[in-house]
């Protein structure tokens, strides 16, 4: 049983191959009722053993000369020259099979070898031509396909690769825009009011600790997401005081989705320095998630307009765009706009499933 286990899949399918033509053949040598049971076993192990001996040679052959690795193109020569060979080759052994058998196991000599091999040639040079056909362009087909899926998973590989390594170049340059925006933060706090300033320390201190620890990983939480977002507003009141009103509403269970990290809070950074920052009377922020059409939305609403900075060289909502086009295959979905009573609605929609 283990011997029959550990036959590698080529040969248990050249066994079957061979085994089944040849019984084909007993078999209808068998219903024409001119059937010798001696004659047919012997033909049996013998055609098997010369199918096997032909398509084992040519395909160590074709394994030295590399043609597994060539194109169609310079192929198809080589393979219809070897079918041609093989053909011939197996022509001449079985005719002389057949007629070394009946001679042993009839001893009957009526006619010579070159008389019945003129006779039986034809016929069984195109039985070898149909099954060394068969054979052979199988085997190529077999390899061919392999190497073709090899090629895919090689660029499906090398795209992945090329994908990560965009993904962390993005999120590279997210975490200095991040830290410098909060420390610009503090630095108003420091000159007009040193003691708030240590809790917006404190607070930055957490913040930064989050979004490097989100950082290393693909996707987050939308829950810790929000968190995160929550922390920097809490430091951004400090600054803003009444000037700044925060809303934040959901209506799915934050934590059975993810998001890129970052990404949530980009879309209140923006709205904090494009839109709050140049009001006099400040403004309002309202983050909304929810599900909508097999894709969860979330929409950052603010006061302000949308300045000709933002269009242009939007450092942080440019990298939220490319990163949501690497990560979900252009899936998801950004979009920024201006409303009437001078508020700014960005919104991300990435697929919920």
């Amino acid at each position: 049983m283990k011997i029959i286990t550990g036959i590698s899949t080529y040969w248990k399918i050249q066994f079957i191959g061979w085994i089944t033509a040849s019984l084909y053949w007993g078999l209808s040598a068998f219903l024409s009722g001119n059937f010798i049971w001696k004659l047919g076993i012997a033909d049996l192990i013998l055609d098997i053993f010369i199918g096997i001996t032909l398509t084992h040679i040519y395909r160590n052959f074709a394994l030295k000369k590399g043609w597994n690795k060539l194109n169609l193109k310079r192929l198809v020569p080589k393979i219809a020259l070897s079918i041609l060979i093989l053909s011939l080759l197996y022509m001449f052994l079985i005719v002389s099979k057949l007629y070394l058998v009946r001679l042993l196991v009839l001893k009957n000599a009526t006619v010579s070898f070159i008389t019945f091999f003129k006779a039986a040639q034809l016929q069984v040079f195109i039985t070898g031509t149909r099954l060394m056909s068969i054979w052979v362009l199988a085997y190529h087909l077999y390899h061919y396909s392999r190497l073709k899926i090899e090629t895919i998973k090689e660029n499906a590989r090398l795209s992945i690769i090329i994908k990560e390594a965009q993904l962390n170049n993005l999120s590279a340059q997210l975490n200095p825009h991040f830290f410098f925006n909060s420390l610009n933060n503090i630095k108003f706090l420091v000159l007009e009011n040193p003691d708030s300033a240590r809790r917006a320390i404190d607070l930055l201190s957490e913040l930064l600790r989050n979004s490097l620890n989100n950082n290393i990983m693909r996707l987050v939480s939308i829950n810790d997401e929000i968190n995160l977002v929550k922390d920097y507003l809490e430091l951004e009141k400090i600054r803003f005081e009444e000037r700044l009103q925060i809303k934040i509403e959901t209506s799915i269970d934050l934590s059975k989705y993810s998001i890129l990290p970052l990404s949530i809070q980009t879309l209140v950074e923006n709205a904090i320095k494009h839109g709050i920052e140049k009001r006099k009377m400040g403004g309002f922020i309202m983050i909304k998630v929810d599900e909508e059409n097999n894709f969860i939305k979330i929409s950052v609403k603010n006061s302000g307009n949308i300045s000709q900075e933002i269009k242009t060289s939007g450092i942080g909502l440019n990298n939220l765009k490319e990163r949501l086009l690497l990560q979900y295959n252009g899936n998801a979905f950004f979009d920024i706009k201006e409303m009437e009573d001078e508020t700014v609605l960005a919104t991300i929609l990435i697929p919920s499933k």
